[in-house]
């Protein structure tokens, strides 16, 4: 894949969209290509956040730990970014992320990412929507569980 398509890949993610093409190309440049097998960790719970990962192929299932073991609550594909809020907030991995199939991503380092958001307010913007939807979406499905509980 040529830089011209890594700039297409994160033109296409929210979190970018609105970014100058100059930036974006900068921020493709400094990002590192990584390539996981079927099965292969991209990130596990409880790490500690280095980088934010972007799609550019495959699958990925999100998983998380359960006292019943790892419950799978989410699947990434191309165009999707996973890791961003271990960096931002500086936490622990909040989940584990494997490549369902052979998955190709662009690893953006926790320095490049916040030195991104100190030079694009409009990228902080942009998380923080994102954010917000992810926000309201697990608030629903908290809701939906607990009203599927017995009283």
């Amino acid at each position: 894949m040529s830089l011209a398509e890594e700039v297409d890949v994160l033109r296409q993610i929210a979190l970018f969209e609105r970014m100058e093409p100059a930036k974006l190309k900068l921020l493709a440049m400094t990002s590192d290509r990584v390539t996981f097998r079927p099965g292969g960790t991209m990130m596990r719970q409880g790490d500690d956040g280095d980088a934010a990962y972007v799609v550019i192929t495959g699958g990925a299932n999100v998983l998380v730990n359960t006292p019943n073991g790892p419950l799978k609550v989410a699947e990434l594909g191309a165009g999707q970014i996973v890791g961003e809020i271990a960096i931002l907030v500086d936490i622990p991995r909040t989940a584990t992320v494997e490549a369902q199939d052979e998955l190709v991503a662009l690893k953006i380092s926790k320095d490049n990412f916040l030195r991104l958001l100190n030079n694009s307010p409009q990228v902080g913007i942009e998380i923080i929507r994102v954010l917000a939807s992810r926000l309201e979406n697990t608030t629903n499905q908290l809701r939906e569980a607990i009203a599927k509980i017995p009283k």
